[in-house]
């Protein structure tokens, strides 16, 4: 892929995603134009004053809501990353409609913009969350997975794509754990819901560099998945705050004890490579062969957080978060 003849747009791409993504892309890969899409003037006034302004970078006030503004958005445009979502849990809970709104036919009109504007690559951003939903923000991210994946019967005989990659928990993220035990340090009393409970983690620039590989590679219709280490949150609270009591309030609704990244189904029609998953399609318009040397999963493979082989030790645990949340 010759990232410095691309036009690429990120939805939602004033978020941490977007920001990181930016900071990558401009950095090292040049390309001939970036365009922020995002609804929030404010932010994209933050992010242009605070060293985004380089004169291949573009602005564009735009919901993904509107499919007419995505249109003219996609004008020209190569390359599209589609991280615009609500993703809070409990917000996707008390406002289901408008997660639905964003979420799910948000995700449409950027499949009917890419189809009409001749996109040549498009990729979702996704979460761990998909994975055998039990949460409305889950459903609606496994809804878009699905619109994803079978966009590719829409782009008849023309070289469009769509894919999407589904990861963890990103260290640091608002509303993750890791500011909230930070807060919680003062009082001297960290709020477990659960002591059984793990995660998947990943960096944002682990996440953005795998975003980036993944549209070098995608040939439409894959969920790619990275392989990624777990860590528990008893760890976790003996690494952020030892001298801390703790206080078990409980699980949260719409919230797992372990996360789950491949289910046993979807094992069935997925292939491992040296540092990914990749959930492969069974449709008929599935034709690609990239992947014949690919190693199948055994039967009944299962990769969730809690079997997972990799483990933070807790110097690794410490690093990670330092290195993550370096500038938050």
């Amino acid at each position: 892929m010759n990232w410095s003849d691309s036009s690429i747009l990120v939805t939602g791409g004033t978020g941490s995603f977007g920001r990181k993504f930016a900071e990558i892309l401009l950095g090292e890969y040049n390309p001939r134009k970036l365009t922020i899409l995002s609804r929030d003037e404010l932010k994209q006034h933050e992010m242009r004053t605070g060293g985004f302004d380089q004169d291949n970078l573009r602005y564009f006030i735009g919901d993904v809501r509107d499919v007419d503004r995505l249109r003219r958005a996609f004008m020209d445009v190569d390359i599209v990353v589609h991280a615009a979502a609500l993703k809070q849990v409990p917000a996707c809970e008390y406002n289901p409609i408008e997660a639905i709104a964003t979420n799910i036919n948000g995700s449409r009109n950027v499949i009917d913009a890419a189809i009409d504007l001749g996109v040549s690559r498009t990729l979702a951003l996704s979460t761990d969350k998909a994975t055998a939903p039990v949460n409305l923000y889950g459903a609606t991210k496994l809804v878009a997975e699905k619109l994803f994946v079978q966009a590719n019967a829409y782009r008849g005989g023309r070289d469009i794509r769509f894919s999407a990659v589904r990861y963890g928990n990103v260290v640091g993220s608002r509303g993750s754990v890791v500011p909230l035990f930070r807060d919680q340090r003062r009082s001297g009393t960290l709020t477990i819901t659960d002591e059984r409970m793990t995660r998947f983690w990943i960096t944002l620039e682990q996440g953005v560099r795998f975003v980036i590989s993944c549209l070098e590679m995608m040939q439409g219709g894959e969920v790619f998945v990275p392989k990624l280490p777990s860590v528990d949150i008893m760890s976790l609270a003996r690494v952020m705050a030892p001298e801390c009591t703790h206080e078990i309030i409980g699980i949260r609704p719409g919230e797992k004890v372990h996360e789950c990244l491949v289910s046993a189904d979807e094992s069935r029609q997925a292939v491992m490579l040296e540092d990914r998953y990749v959930i492969l399609p069974t449709h008929p318009w599935w034709g690609s062969s990239d992947y014949s040397q690919a190693e199948p999963l055994p039967d009944g493979f299962v990769y969730s957080s809690d079997r997972n082989e990799m483990t933070l030790s807790e110097d690794e645990l410490r690093e990670m978060i330092d290195g993550g949340t370096a500038g938050d």
